[in-house]
């Protein structure tokens, strides 16, 4: 006995030793433990609207932290059921326990039950490697020894059920809870959460969605050592071991779909924050609202198609069999059926059999559905852009069995549908701080992730127009002002260029406002060679377009230069808003998802109402009208070369510091570019393009269905159609419209008429509006105090005689006419055969 007594002292002395050596080895390399208080969880990023609605999520792991208190008490009890029954006993490992599983382990000749504390599990998952190995071990239980005493047991617990990995990439017991049950952790029933207790011993093994059989076992086992460690009663524990397993899977809730929002958020975070963006818990909240971003996307989605449609129909996908071939047996169908996703509702179909009412087609999911005879009677043959064949006469003119086809559901009926070729952009701001309300980047974005609101540099057409004429204003041009309506013909060389309107029709000598409202060309071109090609190309630049951009010749006055739809949109901004030059933005704040604050606020440049700061123009006299007849010496040289053109890299996002809180959110005013009175006359110009005048109408009449007086805009198409655009303002509202082909080799064609910016981008624009101006108030604008109202005679624009029509027309003071119209008069005379004629 003393022999046995001197062996275990001698045993228990060597190994306090080498335990001390040991700690004291391995204590240099271990890191602070108290870093766990201020440990920032691998969450993802989360994009949201201005009023908190998700839009989407980035980033491998689910998860979202919670405070302890936050934790039903249930899911806890589960956990320590299942994981460590004395948690709240040990110092951080457990002696008791690591003999017990050794015991159970000899005695089934199998280690089923291991050793480990959650404590010891917190500390391997944060802080060590998963290698199996009895330094990792060792360092694992100091670490935990530690722990034990700069942490609580409840922050502990804490860490563990935020941290752990529940499988089907849900970490943490909030996103367990979401992912398989579609729950919060405080509505769970006891019976699942023992099933969740039980899946991070082994995630993938247990998953009740792969492996239902398992899962159902494992979670009757805790709920077994629930009971046993009186967590629940007999009654509770007969009750839920009875109940079915009832998890799904359940995808992040997205509140509405916005493709080209987050992912500019995402592209702006990730080059902020590298990968971290998608694991340190970012809440990034964009300033679109959920209503105006469905808005818009639906109306480019409907126009897109609509325009499609009566392009005529394109064929089938793909042909699988002819119709005098044997059919695909039906594993081969839907072999190929798979290999194919939905776009925007559009779905692929494999025809089975038609008739001349109607045919049937099987979907992916096998279902088998009837397109009849009026859901695909649009399917004219497309021959061309410009040409379509005749409307079909029977369903078996268009569809043949074995025809892979795109369909979509419009009620309870399908369709016949097609991909479209064309696209388009929307981009819609405040024009007075320059939040961006809603964009659309094109007609799906699983299609092409192309942003052609950023990034697609298209020429202007007579989108163009409303800022050269604004150019002129500043020179001393007025609206009243006339230039001759007629043909132009210009030599350079061996070449001749002849600008002509849309229609080629001429009404010689008008006021500049009926030029600007009729969208006349060879107008446009005489008011820019009054002012010189230079100075308009330099004007430009006030309004946010890039100088690298702008074209210094002739074309420039008819739309050749190429901006994005975002810079269209913002430079209508500075005519909407008195003349300032705002920034558009996406970002609204920025904020850690464990509500550690806000790092960034957005702090936008506004336009001035009530500033002084009003910018002078350049004087009271008209420049000379006596050189717009002649040919322009101005050299045709100084075209903008295609790769140095400029998008809109930093013009969106926030240029902001990682490192540093942006949160000063102090008012500026952004840059007085054009003098107010100027913008205000400009404006009113642009409202003429929608109401016209007593006798003529202008290009834009369909914005009137919007029922508001506070609305302009302005068309414009470039040559042979290539793009049509539509821009235009409501309230403190401006939207840019864009349509095309990404191919520039291809026009919009025609159908029945020419497609044109009046009514191909119009529409889009009017659709998304009626939306997106619903509860904004009509705006009235204040007159500024250099604009003064003066009668004139409609016809000459001058002050008007006795017998003249009239109208009211704005002129910035100095610039008002001083002439009055004079009274024609007419004079007969008599032949020698006695027949009279006027003279003149």
């Amino acid at each position: 006995m003393k022999f046995i007594l001197k062996l275990f002292i001698g045993l228990f002395l060597c190994a306090l030793v080498i335990g001390i050596a040991g700690y004291a080895y391995y204590s240099k390399e271990l890191p602070d433990v108290a870093t766990l208080k201020d440990i920032r969880l691998q969450t993802p990023m989360q994009v949201l609207s201005k009023d908190g609605e998700l839009i989407a999520i980035f980033g491998e792991r689910r998860r979202t932290p919670l405070k302890y208190n936050e934790i039903p008490p249930m899911v806890v009890n589960a956990v320590i059921a299942t994981e460590d029954a004395r948690f709240y006993e040990h110092f951080g490992i457990d002696p008791i326990g690591i003999v017990r599983a050794m015991y159970i382990g000899l005695k089934h000749k199998g280690f089923s039950q291991g050793g480990s504390t959650i404590t010891q599990q917190v500390a391997k998952n944060f802080f060590l490697t998963p290698e199996k190995s009895i330094t990792r071990k060792a360092k694992e239980v100091i670490l935990a020894i530690r722990m034990e005493k700069e942490l609580s047991k409840e922050e502990i617990m804490a860490l563990y059920l935020n941290m752990i990995n529940f499988g089907s990439r849900a970490y943490g017991v909030a996103a367990a809870s979401y992912t398989f049950f579609g729950k919060t952790p405080d509505q769970l029933t006891i019976d699942e959460a023992a099933l969740l207790a039980g899946l991070p011993n082994a995630p993938s093994a247990y998953n009740p969605i792969a492996h239902p059989d398992r899962a159902l076992t494992r979670r009757n086992w805790v709920l077994g050592r629930m009971l046993d460690q009186s967590y629940i009663t007999q009654a509770q524990y007969n009750e839920a071991i009875k109940k079915p397993l009832s998890a799904s899977y359940h995808s992040p809730q997205i509140e509405f779909s916005a493709p080209y929002v987050a992912e500019m958020a995402r592209q702006f975070m990730y080059d902020k924050f590298g990968e971290n963006a998608y694991t340190d818990g970012y809440k990034v909240y964009t300033t679109i609202s959920k209503t105006d971003q469905i808005a818009a996307t639906e109306a480019v989605q409907k126009n897109i198609i609509d325009y499609d449609i009566r392009h005529g129909y394109r064929g089938p996908e793909k042909v699988l069999w002819q119709p005098n071939e044997t059919a695909w047996d039906p594993e081969k169908i839907q072999q190929t059926l798979n290999k194919y996703i939905c776009y925007s509702g559009m779905c692929p179909a494999v025809i089975m059999a038609v008739s001349d009412q109607e045919a049937t087609a099987v979907l992916t999911d096998k279902s088998n559905i009837t397109i009849s005879y009026q859901d695909m009677k649009w399917a004219r043959p497309f021959i061309s852009d410009s040409r379509q064949g005749a409307f079909p006469k029977k369903v078996s003119d268009t569809l043949k069995a074995g025809q892979l086809i795109w369909v979509k559901k419009s009620g309870d009926n399908w369709g016949l549908a097609q991909i479209p070729a064309v696209n388009a952009a929307l981009v819609s701001l405040d024009s007075d701080n320059g939040a961006i309300k809603a964009i659309v980047g094109g007609y799906d974005f699983n299609l092409s992730k192309f942003n052609r609101a950023t990034q697609a540099l298209r020429q202007l057409g007579s989108n163009i127009k409303p800022f050269i004429y604004t150019a002129t204003l500043e020179q001393g041009l007025t609206m009243a002002t006339l230039l001759n309506d007629a043909p132009i013909v210009r030599s350079t060389g061996s070449e001749t260029w002849r600008p002509k309107n849309s229609p080629p029709t001429y009404a010689g000598p008008l006021r500049l406002r009926i030029g600007l409202g009729m969208s006349k060309n060879v107008m446009m071109v005489r008011a820019l060679r009054a002012v010189g090609i230079d100075y308009a190309a330099e004007y430009l630049e006030r309004f946010g377009f890039p100088k690298e951009n702008i074209s210094h010749n002739e074309s420039l006055a008819l739309g050749s230069a190429s901006f994005t739809p975002l810079q269209v949109a913002r430079a209508y901004s500075v005519i909407t808003n008195g003349g300032y030059l705002i920034t558009p933005y996406l970002i609204e704040k920025i904020e850690y998802n464990n509500g550690a604050g806000t790092i960034y606020q957005h702090q936008p440049v506004i336009a001035c109402h009530d500033c002084n700061d009003d910018i002078s123009t350049a004087g009271t006299k008209p420049v000379a009208l006596d050189s717009v007849e002649n040919e322009s010496n101005e050299s045709d040289s100084e075209e903008p070369e295609q790769a140095n053109l400029k998008a809109d890299d930093n013009l969106v996002l926030p240029d902001i510091n990682p490192d540093e809180k942006n949160t000063d959110v102090t008012s500026k005013y952004a840059p007085h570019t054009v003098n107010s009175g100027i913008a205000y006359i400009m404006k009113d110009g642009l409202r003429s393009i929608v109401f016209g005048g007593s006798d003529w109408q202008g290009t834009a009449w369909r914005v009137k269905a919007l029922g508001r007086k506070d609305v302009g805009g302005k068309t414009g198409t470039t040559n042979a159609s290539k793009d049509v655009w539509f821009s235009g303002f409501g309230g403190n509202i401006v939207t840019t419209v864009w349509m095309g082909f990404d191919d520039h080799r291809r026009d919009l064609g025609r159908t029945f008429r020419a497609e044109a910016g009046a009514v191909t981008a119009n529409p889009v624009w009017v659709d998304y509006m009626k939306v997106a101006l619903k509860d904004v108030p009509v705006k009235e604008d204040v007159k500024p105090e250099n604009v003064i109202s003066v009668t004139i005679d409609q016809k000459t624009g001058l002050l008007p005689s006795s017998s003249s029509k009239t109208m009211s027309e704005y002129f910035i003071k100095g610039t008002e006419p001083t002439g009055y119209a004079t009274q024609e008069v007419g004079t007969k005379v008599i032949d020698s055969e006695g027949n009279s004629s006027e003279l003149f």
